[in-house]
């Protein structure tokens, strides 16, 4: 039982926490704030309306960095996680720092977290067991 709770608060503690950053100079003056942790993506927006939303880390299926020219100058970058999530198919970490470093640890992440939960991500690729040239 206290390996479980230890377990369950090692996977609750936050591995990055980030705001998005203006572009101008990479400042943090947004009211939006990135929090990942071992099992959760977590993204809080707003000052007078907060909007909160959270995928599973399980739910990431593929990961991917973008970076235009201003935000290379000034060190920030664009993750898109495409997820299974219902609420959000592509969840966006906008204008952040150590966007590659981020990025590398979503990718191990969310496989970790499906072997973890036993899960498989298969993707249809047209192919159908009814097609005559299959077989």
């Amino acid at each position: 039982m206290a390996e479980e709770v230890r377990n369950q608060a090692a996977d609750d503690e936050v591995k990055y926490k980030e705001r998005k950053r203006l572009l101008f100079f990479g400042l943090p003056w947004t009211f939006t704030k990135y929090m990942i942790t071992a099992d959760m993506i977590t993204i809080d927006e707003g000052l007078l309306k907060v909007e909160e939303n959270d995928c599973y880390m399980y739910k990431v299926q593929d990961v991917k960095l973008t970076a235009t020219l201003p935000e290379r100058i000034f060190g920030l970058g664009t993750i898109v996680c495409y997820t299974g999530d219902v609420t959000d198919k592509e969840l966006k970490l906008v204008h952040i720092k150590h966007a590659r470093e981020i990025k590398n640890y979503l990718l191990k992440a969310s496989e970790e977290a499906r072997i973890k939960r036993r899960t498989l991500n298969m993707q249809d690729i047209g192919a159908s067991a009814d097609d005559p040239e299959d077989l």
